[in-house]
């Protein structure tokens, strides 16, 4: 009986395990950085309009989504955040914005 109770509490572990993981892959964001569209460079986040898509529209920068800086520039990533939106397990990568 003992061994059956430690089969049994290992698949609930492992079910828990896998289902944190699922959550928590769904919900994550990928790092954002305020950047300048031309040179790259890292600007601080009030040069950045919230909201502001792919274009633009106010300040001179535009977020820059996941990558890394180096030197005070961006690179690794993209300007467009659903070129390097986590996906994840048991996600579904339907329209949306």
């Amino acid at each position: 009986m003992v061994t059956r109770r430690l089969r049994s509490s290992t698949v609930v572990l492992g079910g828990m395990g896998l289902l944190a993981l699922t959550i928590t892959s769904c919900g994550s964001e990928p790092d954002k950085r305020c950047a300048d569209r031309t040179t790259q460079k890292t600007l601080p986040s009030s040069e950045c309009r919230s909201g502001g898509g792919s274009g633009g529209g106010g300040g001179r920068g535009s977020y820059y989504y996941g990558g890394d800086t180096s030197d005070g520039k961006v690179q690794g990533g993209s300007f467009d955040k659903s070129a390097v939106d986590r996906g994840g397990f048991g996600c579904s990568k339907s329209g949306g914005g």
